[in-house]
């Protein structure tokens, strides 16, 4: 009886070691603990987003107010030129989903740079060979990297993209946003913007939608959410914006974070973000950012493991587009 009962006791002790390796694998390739939260609340589009203030209430983006939204960051990472915050956020669809968030928690990012500090431009691998924003980074000593174009399933990027002066891909359709510098000075917003400032575009990336101008919200994002595009849906969003001053500031899914259109574009709004476009999202979004300790990065799903079966296969992209710190000004000395 005794060897019995032994056995079974490691047999246990067998399971519960490999459900917990299971576990660690799952979260470290395929972000279990964020996309969790993820399934539980991807279907309740008719619940809003909320966002926790800083005495701890909770309140969904269009009754937020820009003062409240300011105090509810909590900083993560701060450089000259650059800051890195968080926001809580929660959708209270139901009990396996409040739980879920409670255990993982749900948050989305804030990041704002100064194009005073930083260059931007568009970074990939020879003949648009996939690759990933941790690479980026690593690869070219870049501060920030992140998805820029959506892609076709070959892997080549949907749009147009400009490199060092030269346009290597072709528009794609009437896609309505865009990324994109010209002398210096990095855009994000609707395609007029670049009609509207002359010169050359030195980087550049089409993406798409579109969603403010102007500090106005377009109608469709409200209105017409998926006449054009998956605006209702619930994944993770990743938006690109700039203020009056040029400040650029990204509004994305965190672990757990994700939103509708019309909620990271309101989310943008009060963060005084002035013209806005989205960049690729869903599955497909990753983004990195050096830090003081280090190199972090965030991966909506698989980027590591090489499989090629749907659902599991590994999201690589093409184009990211990537912020490097400018180089100190050269002072010449004179003798």
């Amino acid at each position: 009886m005794f060897p019995k009962r032994r056995w079974l006791k490691l047999l246990l002790l067998v399971v519960l070691a490999v459900a917990g390796f299971s576990y660690a694998m799952a979260e470290i390739f395929y972000n279990l603990n964020s996309n969790l939260v993820f399934i539980a609340v991807r279907r309740a589009e008719s619940i809003p987003l909320k966002i926790r203030l800083k005495r701890g209430a909770w309140k969904v983006p269009t009754d937020v107010t820009p003062a409240d939204l300011a105090s509810a960051l909590i900083e993560r990472h701060s450089e000259p030129g650059l800051r890195w915050s968080t926001l809580h956020v929660r959708r209270e669809a139901g009990l396996r989903a409040n739980v879920l968030q409670k255990i993982f928690g749900a948050q989305a990012h804030i990041i704002t740079i100064s194009p005073e500090r930083f260059d931007f431009m568009t970074s990939f691998r020879p003949k648009f060979a996939v690759t990933t924003a941790r690479e980026r980074v690593e690869s070219e000593n870049l501060w920030f990297s992140i998805t820029a174009n959506f892609r076709f399933p070959n892997g080549k990027p949907m749009g147009w993209v400009y490199h060092e002066g030269l346009r290597h891909n072709n528009p794609f359709g009437d896609w309505s946003g865009c990324f994109f510098v010209k002398s210096g000075k990095p855009f994000f917003g609707p395609k007029s913007l670049e009609m509207e400032n002359p010169g050359p575009i030195q980087e550049g990336s089409q993406v798409y939608p579109a969603v403010m101008k102007n500090h106005t919200i377009f109608p469709y994002v409200e209105l017409k959410p998926d006449e054009f595009f998956d605006g209702s849906k619930i994944t993770y969003r990743a938006l690109g914006g700039m203020r009056r001053d040029g400040t650029i500031v990204f509004v994305l899914s965190g672990d757990g974070g994700v939103m509708n259109v019309a909620e990271v574009s309101e989310i943008a709004r009060k963060l005084d973000v002035q013209h806005a476009t989205l960049l690729d999202g869903g599955r497909a979004l990753q983004y990195s950012i050096r830090t003081a300790d280090g190199p972090w990065h965030f991966t909506a799903f698989n980027t590591l493991l090489p499989i090629e079966r749907k659902p599991l296969e590994r999201q690589l992209s093409p184009v990211y587009i990537g912020v490097r710190r400018k180089a100190p000004p050269v002072v010449s000395k004179t003798h």
